[in-house]
């Protein structure tokens, strides 16, 4: 059962943020105190309010003593109670109140179901649904309204069956929320969730029950003396006061058995978490989320709703984090609010939600997502969202001309700004200009030579988090054991070019073999007499360069542009990604 969109209308400062698409990762961004927070409270606070309804509790039999006005008085809390409780003084717009004493706060969520689970709400429900499941809930000063926002054929019988449908999402609903101040306490309430979860089980369990039992009988005596004493005190001042009892229900009994628990972290010294420093707390409470959603879940779908994930940590945990999350996502649903361009969906910009003067939109440029994170691109970034990383710069004069005669799309591409190079000056710069560029909010692909140092730059990034293997091409070429981009080339495209510059005949025997070009060309100048230095080889690589940049058709050697046609797929992908 996946969130697909959701609607808000008059909670605290938004006023209305209508059908928001939601997928496995989405992101609240926007200046501070817009309501990134009141959005990601409000689906906390709808979905909490549908589980916890008076209609779904008493469907699901939780609570068999309590009645429904218990259960909404638990529902909308009190002064002073659980963020996620809705509390109409706090949560319904202040600005509104005095001119709608009796306003709602209305909040609307779609949710996709599966083949099996539109059978099982058939079965469980009695009603056929089509495959999304779209649910509006009211909240006002005393009033909690639950309907199931289908128009036309079932709507009025779907209306009948309300609690039965608050409870089948219940039973298969989850949300954690972790707010952007995290501590112990926070971690402790994630822990004391996954114990709470796991020793629910043995309540079924037979020596569970006994021990139970054994426990009740050997408090009941204690109990028993202190009602008398009670009874005695209070009958020197109430005479009429015949009896006075002290209970622990059973259902009390087994929840403190499940609560309480303390956590001790040795990171060289054995310490109770509460006195940790600020990042340890923080990543504990989050680091506890992989396991809340991998073990505490099973059966339900998870969705995990963040504040500022970013918030107490180092560059480095950062990364780690998001990678953290990014395999979360693949089977989850995770909501965060940041302020970090690392979070930010470069690939499908709509999982993007704009939040600014009290309402919210899906991102429909990376120029606007850049201007809200106050993020400064330079000129050649300022409209690029995909960038395709080269080491040097006849590398990226080169891979141009030749990808635009390969590829309409990257043609088109080049042309508009969306797509372009950016030279590393090195191997060794690519974590570097990695970074740099995710914090431009680009899209980014390298493509490296197949050498030592090309191989070590990549083992870097991909150890670093700057980068993933689906984001890398290297310059292999069948039979050498290194190559660079020189050698996919034609020799044929500029021998001529390289003998009337150069003096330099690259047809003999020294230029053939399977080692990289650039040992080959040296190997001929230095055969022919002439000097090979840095500069020299820079020059030869500029010369070749902007020659067949300017005339790239039939550059490429058919036996040997594999990697180049694999770099054109790839980068194909990303730019449609980004225009669809």
């Amino acid at each position: 059962m996946q969130l697909v969109s959701f609607s808000i209308e008059n909670y605290r400062s938004i006023t209305k943020a209508y059908r928001l698409k939601t997928t496995n990762w989405t992101v609240l961004i926007g200046p501070n105190n817009e309501g990134k927070s009141n959005i990601l409270r409000a689906l906390a606070t709808v979905l909490k309010a549908i589980s916890t309804s008076p209609e779904a509790q008493l469907a699901m039999r939780a609570r068999s003593s309590a009645s429904a006005a218990v259960l909404a008085h638990r529902l909308f809390g009190r002064p002073g109670s659980s963020d996620f409780d809705y509390e109409w003084s706090r949560d319904y717009p202040v600005a509104l109140q005095e001119k709608h004493p009796n306003g709602e706060s209305r909040f609307s969520v779609e949710f996709a179901l599966t083949p099996e689970e539109i059978a099982e709400f058939w079965s469980e429900v009695g009603s056929r649904l089509n495959g999304t499941l779209p649910i509006q809930v009211t909240m006002g000063p005393s009033s909690y309204g639950f309907r199931v926002a289908k128009q036309g054929r079932g709507a009025a019988s779907l209306a009948k069956k309300s609690g039965a449908i608050a409870a089948f999402v219940a039973k298969r609903l989850d949300i954690e929320y972790i707010q952007a101040v995290r501590t112990a306490e926070s971690a402790r309430r994630v822990v004391e969730g996954m114990v709470d979860r796991a020793l629910r089980t043995l309540e079924r369990d037979a020596d569970y029950k006994v021990a139970i039992e054994s426990i009740s009988a050997l408090q009941q005596p204690m109990l028993d003396q202190i009602s008398r004493t009670i009874k005695d005190t209070l009958t020197g001042f109430l005479p009429d006061v015949k009896a006075v009892t002290i209970r622990i229900s059973e259902e009390a009994r087994s929840t403190a058995m499940r609560r309480s628990c303390q956590i001790i972290v040795d990171d060289g010294t054995a310490t109770d978490l509460r006195y940790k420093g600020d990042g340890v707390q923080s990543i504990a409470a989050l680091s506890l989320m992989r396991q809340a959603s991998e073990r505490g879940n099973a059966g339900r779908s998870l969705i995990l709703a963040i504040e500022e994930p970013e918030s107490h940590l180092h560059s480095r945990a950062i990364h780690q984090l998001r990678q953290v999350l990014v395999e979360i996502a693949a089977t989850r649903q995770v909501f965060m609010t940041t302020h970090n361009p690392l979070f930010v969906d470069r690939m499908q910009l709509s999982n993007n939600i704009i939040v600014s003067r009290n309402r919210a939109e899906p991102a429909t440029s990376l120029k606007r997502i850049r201007d809200v994170l106050g993020v400064r691109a330079s000129e050649n970034l300022r409209h690029a969202d995909v960038v395709l990383v080269t080491e040097g710069e006849d590398d990226s004069l080169l891979l141009r001309g030749l990808l635009a005669d390969a590829s309409p799309t990257l043609h088109a591409a080049f042309e508009q700004g969306t797509l372009t190079t950016d030279s590393l000056l090195g191997a060794g710069n690519l974590s570097y200009k990695l970074s740099l560029l995710r914090d431009a909010l680009c899209v980014t692909h390298a493509f490296l030579d197949d050498d030592k140092a090309g191989r070590t730059a990549v083992e870097k990034a991909l150890g670093d988090g700057l980068s993933t293997i689906v984001d890398v091409t290297m310059s292999r070429v069948p039979g050498s054991p290194e190559a660079e981009v020189e050698d996919m080339l034609d020799a044929a495209s500029y021998t001529a070019l390289i003998r009337e510059k150069f003096g330099v005949d690259l047809t003999g025997g020294r230029f053939r073999g399977n080692r990289k070009w650039s040992d080959r060309v040296k190997a001929a100048f230095m055969q022919s007499g002439k000097p090979w230095t840095q500069q020299v080889e820079h020059d030869v690589k500029m010369t070749i360069a902007g020659a067949l940049s300017t005339f790239p058709q039939g550059a490429l050697s058919l036996h040997k542009r594999e990697s180049f046609d694999a770099l054109v797929a790839a980068l194909e992908d990303k730019v449609k990604a980004r225009m669809a």
